[in-house]
């Protein structure tokens, strides 16, 4: 999973730092810790561009989470300042790839990747990933895209 964790320059930086309550019986920030992680940076993401669950929900639109992969790479403790580097990697019908790079002082503390599936939000069903709505991202399509 490490190849193409660079961060797009389009990027959304997400920080935030490690509490009390995200420190497991080993000390250090929990498995499931990261996963809400990484749903936290790509909520301020989609909030930060302008398509709140509110703003997508009147376009009927909602992202569910079909897939997380997560690489721990080394530990986080209570008290660290995070960055969290994210943005879209690539789009195929009704899916979007999203990376997240999971940082402190300098250094790679977890690599991340979310597949995401774009349903109509009244119905449930998929709907197509448009590039226009994914342009608000920042996303640029490129040939090396792949899910």
């Amino acid at each position: 999973m490490n190849a193409d964790f660079q961060p797009s320059a389009l990027a959304h930086t997400h920080q935030f730092v490690v509490t009390p309550e995200d420190i497991d019986d080993f000390g250090h920030a929990n498995n499931v810790v990261w996963v809400r992680w990484v749903n936290e940076a790509a909520i301020a993401h989609s909030n930060a561009v302008g398509l709140s669950a509110e703003r997508l929900q009147e376009m009927d639109a909602i992202w569910v989470v079909r897939k997380h992969e997560i690489e721990y790479l080394a530990p986080a403790f209570v008290g660290q300042s995070l960055q969290c580097a994210t943005w879209p990697a690539a789009v195929r019908g009704a899916t979007s790839l999203r990376r997240s790079v999971f940082t402190c002082e300098g250094r790679v503390l977890a690599r991340a990747q979310t597949l995401w599936a774009l349903l109509h939000a009244v119905n449930g069903k998929p709907r197509r990933v448009s590039l226009e709505l994914m342009a608000a991202y920042g996303y640029v399509p490129g040939a090396g895209d792949h899910i």
